[in-house]
């Protein structure tokens, strides 16, 4: 059987095959019970118990794919959908809608420059080259500085060509794959723009931000046209419950009565907390989601507002 009559009547779901994003993308699809296996060095795994077929891309590539291509759902950076959009912008047939901000694989797209420079805004850099793999993002964002100063900007592909624009340019935005941080050193450019993390890399390049393009995180993205509607419906699902299990744990404690209204403060829950009555006479049982960053405060405030037997559960899963 070929792999298109193996793909035929699946779902395509593309998630990133390497890098920062692929460690929490596949533990959200355990957590939501899409089970597979990966064979060695193959880019397409099948689902032995949903419709889904797993899609192994570079993340830069999964917007085009679920865009344009067959893809139902991906999971990628917000960074790329908005690269994809500035390159290409989308119609009512093509482009992504998003579902999900996934809350992992937080970062910045970054304007660096030489740390002991002249330069100190992203203004100054008007008229020179800039070096990055976001063209489509850095293009915008330099043609707005340009647009302030009655400029133009250029685009080129990093391979020895000619620029492709119209008449007499100004800012050149010089594409390259990878290694960005060395276009400086290196004599390529004047200042970079990439994503950062933690600013390690860049700091060992010798550069600093001067400006954020835009913040970014991993995001779930559906296509305008999934070919299995209900089934996409029901994959958002289980993501968006496995989120919700990351980000709140269940709290539950004892407390009199006449000491509810405080401790309901403390613990106002998603909507409200659930509260049974105990065999003790004045005595109620709580029960309420609390942010898994705010455990040992809301612990605190609750022993002080007269709690007892208070409990901690992690969640595996949740529906709305």
């Amino acid at each position: 059987m070929s792999l298109l009559e193996q793909l035929n009547g699946r779902l395509l779901f593309a998630v990133p095959k390497k890098g920062r994003l692929q460690e929490k993308a596949f533990a959200l699809l355990k957590g939501s019970d899409i089970q597979f296996n990966r064979p060695d060095r193959s880019d397409i795994a099948f689902s032995s118990n949903t419709p889904v077929a797993l899609v192994f891309l570079p993340a830069a590539d999964i917007p085009a794919f679920v865009g344009r291509g067959n893809g139902a759902l991906g999971i990628t950076g917000s960074d790329c959908i908005q690269e994809y959009e500035a390159r290409e912008p989308p119609t009512s047939t093509t482009g992504v809608e998003h579902v999900l901000d996934l809350r992992f694989g937080v970062c910045k797209l970054q304007v660096q420059v030489p740390e002991h420079g002249e330069i100190q805004t992203p203004e100054q850099l008007v008229g020179k080259t800039i070096a990055t793999s976001f063209d489509g993002l850095s293009r915008r964002y330099f043609r707005e500085l340009e647009g302030k100063q009655g400029a133009t900007s250029t685009f080129t592909n990093g391979e020895g060509g000619g620029a492709n624009g119209e008449a007499k340019l100004k800012t050149n935005i010089l594409h390259l794959s990878g290694s960005v941080e060395a276009a400086y050193s290196l004599g390529m450019a004047d200042a970079v723009v990439d994503l950062v993390e933690s600013g390690l890399t860049m700091r060992s390049a010798g550069l600093k931000p001067i400006a954020t393009v835009l913040t970014s995180s991993a995001t779930l993205i559906k296509s305008k046209h999934p070919s299995d509607p209900a089934w996409v419906s029901k994959i958002t699902a289980r993501i968006q419950g496995v989120i919700t299990a990351q980000r709140y744990v269940l709290c539950c404690y004892n407390v009199e009565r006449t000491k509810l209204e405080k401790c309901s403060k403390i613990t106002p829950g998603k909507r409200a907390p659930t509260v049974n009555n105990l065999e003790e006479e004045g005595w109620v049982a709580v029960q309420a989601m609390v942010e898994s960053g705010q455990v040992a405060t809301v612990m605190d405030e609750l022993s002080l507002a007269g709690a007892h037997d208070i409990l901690i559960m992690k969640l595996e899963n949740t529906r709305q």
